[in-house]
């Protein structure tokens, strides 16, 4: 996997948080404190599931090796399509919701990396480093969310939906380059 597709893949990931805190942004008036906390949690947890997955990805390549494109194709193709889907169905229950709790802060960062626990299994699967996954994906989750949270504050209406939406789109287009590459088409 080179750099490029790691950082669309980070990017990808990172759209639910940004949704989330492009939503809080919104809804309430958070102070630089509540922004970077909660940046960091998302960014810790979305950099640390996909280490956890790897490790099981890893740990189970030799059964798996002759049709690990295929696995990494149907995760990451399979949480594409679940956050497109998500785009189109999804509300906006968080307002009521205060992140400056730890137990909702936790929960939303748990919440919002089971993708990535999932895209690190593929990476188990397809030998990704994963300390530079990790560390790709934790920084960009971070600056994602301070982002979010801060172009919230600024508006009244963005259609978070949509950020959810392309990042769907972009782990459903990595999926499909990993089985092209595989085949030896790219």
């Amino acid at each position: 996997m080179n750099l490029p597709e790691l950082f669309l893949i980070s990017l990808g990931l990172s759209m639910d948080c940004f949704a989330v805190s492009l939503t809080f942004g919104t809804s309430r008036k958070l102070v630089w404190r509540d922004v970077l906390r909660m940046a960091l949690f998302f960014g810790l947890f979305q950099g640390m599931m996909p280490l956890i997955g790897w490790m099981v990805g890893h740990s189970m390549q030799s059964l798996i090796e002759p049709v690990d494109h295929w696995i990494a194709f149907a995760i990451l193709a399979s949480i594409g399509i679940k956050m497109v889907w998500q785009s189109f169905s999804g509300g906006s229950g968080q307002r009521s919701v205060d992140i400056r709790k730890i137990t909702v802060l936790l929960t939303l960062s748990i919440a919002t990396s089971i993708d990535a626990l999932i895209t690190g299994v593929g990476f188990g699967f397809i030998r990704a480093n994963i300390l530079e996954a990790v560390v790709i994906i934790s920084i960009i989750t971070f600056i994602v969310s301070v982002a979010g949270a801060k172009l919230g504050e600024h508006t009244t209406f963005i259609p978070a939906r949509w950020a959810e939406f392309a990042g769907g789109l972009v782990l459903i287009a990595i999926g499909i380059n990993v089985v092209l590459e595989h085949l030896g088409v790219i």
